[in-house]
């Protein structure tokens, strides 16, 4: 049987009919293909045979001859229904799923026409009532104002949730169509557009809405309730309606507000206190931010806020200050200064201004302390206490802010050092009432404050060498009479010191404390010496070994001792240099002290005094009464220091001697007995030596020999530098030595000590120029 003759492969076209619209047919294709042999004499070979079908696309369905305008037509009427706020007839799946329709036939550029149409009629439309409305020229008739702020609103508010509703018929339009055309706005946009050209670009309804909305927010400023919501609407609109809130709005509001606080802040800085006009001020940022939160757009936020800074603080800086800060400082109003650096902060320059402000109040407040004789005695506590008070102030209202610690270290410096020595003499005399025995009024761990606020004090003092001085002198009275509270608080002090100025401020200082150690060695020694003694006495001496540079300068005083005081000198004297060979012992008298033992009808007493007092009332052995020229003639004490001894005896508190004629002067001729019914509820009584002059002559030579001190070391550093330099300039040379001298010294003062060196051959003028010096070999 012969082949059949192979098939070509063939198209076939499906059509469909629908009742509705379809997405175009896709593409179905089946394929069946045979394949043939060649046959031979005698047998023939039959293969399988497959079929290949091509399907070709499906045809796009057609559409009825009236869908698109009898959709457009069920469209339109949807429009028309929610623009007119009745129901619509038609189900939104059926309008949204025609919507899809249209657009999958390309009618999608005609459909946004004619839906851009419809709602540009509509919107056309609103603008006549707003034509028809009495539009009064006063911007203040607040009740017509209010009543078309509320119509313009209510127009918009209806824009919107129409435009809401049909955008949600016609979405697939816009998500398709729309999006793909970037020069077409969306059905929203378009909708804004279509107001913003049509009702609010029109300059009666804008002026009278922007004038509505301004006229409220003033009101609200007055302190009147106003309809928040509705301003907040209506600026949502003029910001949706882009650029309209910009231009039109914020620029009349800025300006608004900028003449409204020009004119409070004038006002109400000529009515109000300080602190109550900062309260204001505060109440107004606070205000205005509120409004920014509530309906203002957050752009405005920025420019709204620097307008009442500018207008209601950065014009009124320097008259705030001037007014109220210092009653603000001296009452110590800690949360109104606070709010003062808080408000000053946010302006341009005002921190600046506050600063210089705070640095003249310390400098002013603090010469008052300082520059007063009057005030010496509570110098110190009065500046520790404003130091107290100005660190809390920064820490709590300024913020611990750098610029006003350091701009306070440096008006602290400044006004201490307005005079000079005092506050260093009163510093070292206060440490030492604190150091003192007796002290009761501190623990040690607030003692150690005290030294610590005291030390920051201290770094303000340009003439260290005066507090030197004087420390030294209260510190060998503290360690030779026993005096001192504490030792551990005495080292922790000289501690502080050390790391402030340096070991060899304080290598003096450490040298009496060695001192004092070293003599209790010596005295152990003396004590074992004594005992093998064949007559040791009835006298128990204690001796302590000073060296003479770690210590202040005595003037010795040469006073008759009783011949077994004498001899118990010489017995220590023989004692002491037996051990230590090539030294000089000079005995001062001025620093002796002793313990007494009396009896008196009412019993025995002791009494804690010194050589001096001593002296004197030992005289008593040997009589009842004496003259004062007798006690002069018998003890050797000088005659002011003899004269105060008596008085500590007769005119004190504890009146061992009767002093007759009474009164508080010792005078010539003076008679004095001894009080054999003195009483006291103590059994150890201290009869403390009578120090007011003392006191002010002390001062005197201790000033006097830092004076003496300082020209020697002006005299050392001039000869230093130039022995270094070789030749050296004037102005050089007393450049070079401010570097150097850690005390102030006066150009005067310098030009003197380089004279006298000039005339002691150290240095000579240059012969052409005087104003150069040569060192001299």
């Amino acid at each position: 049987m012969a082949d059949e003759p192979q098939k070509k492969p063939h198209l076939s076209a499906l059509v469909g009919h629908t009742n509705g619209l379809t997405k175009p047919a896709s593409l179905a294709a089946a394929a069946t293909t045979r394949a043939g042999g060649g046959g031979g004499g005698g047998g023939s070979t039959t293969a399988s045979s497959k079929k290949l079908v091509i399907k070709n696309f499906r045809e796009r369905p057609k559409l009825p001859d009236n869908y698109t305008r009898d959709t457009w037509q069920k469209l339109h009427e949807a429009v028309g229904a929610i623009q007119s706020s009745v129901s619509i007839k038609y189900n939104l799946e059926e309008l949204y799923q025609a919507v899809e329709n249209l657009c999958s036939y390309k009618v999608s550029a005609t459909l946004y026409k004619q839906l851009r149409q419809v709602c540009e009629d509509h919107v056309k439309a609103q603008i006549l009532q707003f034509r028809e409305y009495p539009f009064l020229v006063h911007r203040n008739d607040s009740l017509d104002s209010l009543l078309f702020l509320k119509k313009i609103n209510k127009c918009w508010q209806d824009h919107c949730r129409q435009m809401i509703m049909i955008r949600s018929i016609f979405l697939f339009l816009d998500r398709t169509y729309v999006l793909q055309n970037s020069m077409l706005p969306s059905i929203w946009d378009m909708g804004l557009e279509l107001f913003r050209n049509h009702v609010i670009s029109d300059k009666q309804v804008q002026n009278k809405t922007i004038d509505g909305i301004l006229l409220l927010i003033e009101r609200e400023r007055n302190g009147e309730a106003v309809d928040r919501s509705l301003l907040r609407s209506l600026l949502s609109m003029l910001s949706d309606l882009q650029q309209v809130y910009k231009e039109s709005f914020e620029q009349r509001f800025l300006e608004e507000t900028n003449c409204l606080y020009a004119a409070e802040g004038q006002r109400l800085m000529q009515e109000r206190e300080v602190p109550e006009y900062l309260h204001h001020v505060n109440k107004r940022l606070e205000e205005e931010g509120d409004r920014v939160i509530t309906y203002l757009d957050h752009s405005t936020q920025k420019p709204l806020i620097a307008c009442v800074e500018k207008q209601l603080l950065g014009e009124h800086l320097s008259a705030i200050l001037q007014k109220g800060l210092d009653n603000l400082l001296d009452e110590n109003r800690i949360s109104d200064l606070t709010q003062t650096y808080q408000l000053f902060s946010r302006v341009k320059g005002g921190q600046q201004i506050l600063l210089q402000h705070w640095s003249e109040y310390i400098k002013n407040f603090g010469t008052t302390i300082v520059v007063n004789p009057e005030k010496d005695k509570d110098m110190v506590q009065e500046l520790l206490d404003f130091k107290d008070k100005v660190d809390h102030i920064i820490e709590v209202c300024f913020q611990k802010n750098e610029k006003f610690i350091n701009l306070m270290k440096e008006s602290f410096e400044t006004f201490i050092n307005k005079r000079p020595n005092k506050p260093a003499e009163l510093i070292a005399k206060y440490v030492d009432s604190k150091l003192r025995a007796g002290n009761k009024e501190a623990t040690d761990e607030e003692l150690e404050r005290i030294l610590d606020k005291i030390m920051i004090i201290f770094r303000f003092i340009h003439g260290k060498d005066v507090f030197e001085a004087f420390y030294k002198k209260d510190l060998a009275k503290r360690l030779l009479v026993g005096k001192s509270a504490s030792v551990d608080a005495e080292k922790s002090m000289l501690s502080k010191l050390k790391h402030e100025c340096g070991a060899a401020f304080t290598s003096k200082l450490e040298g009496m404390f060695k001192d004092m150690e070293l003599s209790k060695d010596v005295m152990v020694q003396f004590k074992q010496y004594m005992q093998n003694q064949s007559d040791p006495g009835n006298i128990d001496l204690t001796v302590n070994i000073l060296t003479m540079g770690y210590w202040p300068t005595y003037t010795p005083m040469e006073v008759h001792l009783n011949s077994e005081m004498i001899k118990l000198q010489e017995v220590f004297k023989t004692f002491y240099l037996g051990k230590h060979s090539g030294r000089k012992l000079q005995w001062q008298t001025t620093l002796g002290h002793a313990v007494l033992k009396a009896e008196f009808k009412e019993g025995k007493k002791e009494f804690q005094v010194s050589l001096f007092q001593t002296l004197v009332l030992l005289m008593f052995n040997e009589g009842d009464e004496f003259s004062f020229e007798e006690i002069k003639m018998a003890t050797g004490v000088e005659d002011s220091e003899l004269r105060r001894t008596l008085q500590s005896l007769a005119c004190g508190k504890a009146r061992v001697l009767i002093k007759n004629p009474k009164g508080k002067d010792v005078e010539d001729g003076d008679k004095f007995i001894f009080n054999g019914d003195f009483k006291h509820k103590l059994f150890r009584i201290k009869i403390n030596q009578i120090q007011m002059k003392e006191t002010v002559e002390e001062q005197v030579s201790t000033t006097e020999r830092v004076f003496q001190d300082r020209q020697y070391q002006i005299d050392a550093a001039i000869v230093r530098i130039m022995k270094m330099r070789k030749t050296l300039g004037h102005n050089l040379l007393v450049s070079e030595l401010y570097n150097q001298l850690k005390f102030p010294v006066k150009p005067g003062d310098l030009k003197k000590r380089i004279e006298s060196l000039i005339d002691r051959d150290y240095m000579e003028r240059d012969k052409d120029n005087p104003n150069q010096y040569h060192y001299v070999a």
